[in-house]
């Protein structure tokens, strides 16, 4: 299918289609079919590792286009040329992979160093993540992957594109030796993994470890190797404690707290205690209910866990508040739920509180929609920032979420598509909400952003990126209201209501 002696195009790889798409048809025995399987997972494999390569030299090509712009930067400071330097150093920036805002490029820094911006924000890592329709930060990951595979763990690439290796495994080696030096990862790939050609040593072996049985040897390898990097490890891992929210199903979320142990260990013991003490009192409630209520009332000092003092943001049209209609609405920070459930949260008995509680407070504001695509109206305003009802209502339209495509990440900024600063006004045609990374990465030279003209009413907000290889995406509003059905929808009752609760009980 291919010329080995020709370079292989991406419309070369385009062929590879067609054919997998004949994978699977009927006519094939059963033992056939899992003959395909196991092929096809090494095929899998060898694709991450050609993705991997391709990563690699594009990080190498773009770092010497960076090269020459440091030069520059350092001709245009020597001549005394501010703007010249300061427009170089930014076009630097922008074709660079600095994984830690220190220069490393994407190798171990020696000291811990906090970075003002996120980690690998910069234009590459950006790319990358949109070519492969990920986030900014797997885009970030998957660089970070590339550099340590082709520089510093030949064999586990070599592992990697036999197919004796998954993808995931590979990135458990190279997290395994995450605080440790080139020299010292070098060691442990050896170690570990070793050439393919030792068919009786290692090779044979690493192709049949489990996830953690993989991670266990490399992990005590490293150990070895380098006693101090455990102490290293563990000192970052405790500068990256958080608290994490996300969905869970039938309208719960898991709150996860990201801790040192010993203070992980302690903090489950006092619910644990409080849960066995209430329940040797008499309460009926189970010790998880138990355990869980503890956890909300000691962290927001209320006296009961339904009763909570903040304020809730909630989406859904009029019919589903006031005709009992079916259609879904939408929970800032959560997600979709059903209109049932959010009908009995604005009247303040939530699902699960058996004793009532008082009437949540609230306040409605009316929000227009196209009764076709459910889309918000226009709006405007005359000022510099987005805030205000304004602010509001693009974090609505666009369900609170990151506009760049596969980004999933809340959206902190809403910012200007075309900036202010070259004469974009402050609408909601030329506002979007974006991440922290992705509305700084927007900034680097070469990457262009407009806002895309409407070829119909109620058409959703569309917006085309524009990256400095010339490459554009285009990102749409997300549907409001998911699940509503349009046809039931009347031009007279296209209204949806925003309601904002500071509710005693939710």
């Amino acid at each position: 299918m291919f010329d080995d002696a020709a370079a292989v195009t991406a419309e070369g790889l385009e062929a590879l289609f067609p054919v997998l798409s004949r994978v699977g048809g009927a006519g094939e025995s059963d033992q056939e079919r899992v003959d395909q399987l196991a092929v096809l997972e090494r095929v899998k494999s060898a694709v991450a590792a050609a993705q991997v390569r391709v990563t690699a030299a594009f990080v190498d090509s773009q770092e010497r286009v960076a090269q020459a712009w440091r030069e520059r930067a350092r001709e245009c400071s020597d001549a005394g040329d501010f703007d010249g330097w300061r427009a170089a150093r930014a076009r630097a920036l922008a074709a660079s992979f600095d994984d830690d805002g220190t220069g490393h490029n994407g190798r171990q820094p020696a000291a811990p160093r906090r970075s003002r911006r996120p980690s690998g924000m910069t234009g590459v890592a950006a790319q990358v993540a949109l070519a492969r329709h990920e986030s900014p930060v797997r885009g970030a990951a998957h660089v970070r992957l590339a550099l340590t595979l082709t520089r510093d763990l030949p064999h586990t690439l070599a592992a990697l594109e036999a197919g004796e290796l998954s993808e995931w495994r590979a990135q458990l080696v190279v997290h395994e030796t995450a605080s440790l030096t080139s020299e010292q990862r070098s060691l442990v790939d050896a170690e570990v993994v070793g050439p393919l050609s030792d068919t009786a040593g290692t090779a044979g072996r690493v192709g049949s470890l489990g996830d953690r049985e993989l991670a266990r040897r490399v992990r005590a390898v490293a150990y070895r190797v380098d006693a101090a990097s455990v102490m290293a490890r563990a000192v970052r891992a405790e500068s990256e404690r958080r608290v994490t929210i996300r969905p869970a199903p039938d309208t719960m979320a898991y709150v996860t707290a990201l801790l040192p142990v010993a203070q992980a260990v302690a903090a489950h013991a006092a619910l644990t205690a409080a849960a066995d003490t209430a329940r040797a009192a008499g309460d009926e409630r189970g010790k998880g209910q138990v355990m869980a209520d503890t956890f909300v009332t000691r962290i927001t000092g209320q006296a009961a866990a339904d009763a909570v003092l903040v304020e809730v943001q909630l989406v859904m049209t009029d019919r589903a508040l006031l005709a009992g209609d079916a259609t879904p609405a939408q929970l800032a920070g959560y997600g979709t739920v059903p209109a049932a459930w959010a009908r009995t949260l604005l009247v303040g008995s939530g699902p699960g509180n058996a004793q009532g509680s008082d009437e949540a407070q609230v306040w409605l504001r009316r929000l227009y929609s196209h009764p076709a695509t459910g889309t918000l109206v226009a709006m405007d305003s005359t000022r510099r920032t987005f805030d205000g009802g304004l602010r509001r209502y693009l974090l609505a339209r666009d369900v609170g979420t990151c506009r760049t495509p596969w980004c999933d990440a809340p959206a902190r900024h809403v910012d200007h598509v075309r900036d202010h600063a070259q004469g974009g006004p402050t609408t909601d045609t030329n506002g979007q909400g974006v991440c922290v990374r992705c509305n700084h990465t927007k900034q680097l030279p070469g990457f262009t952003a407009e806002t895309l003209p409407t070829c119909q009413p109620g058409a959703p907000h569309a917006v085309r990126t524009t990256t400095p290889t010339g490459h554009t995406y285009t990102s749409h509003a997300p549907p409001l209201l998911p699940g509503q059905d349009r046809g039931a929808v009347s031009p007279g009752v296209a209204r949806s209501i925003a309601s904002t609760g500071r509710a005693r009980s939710a």
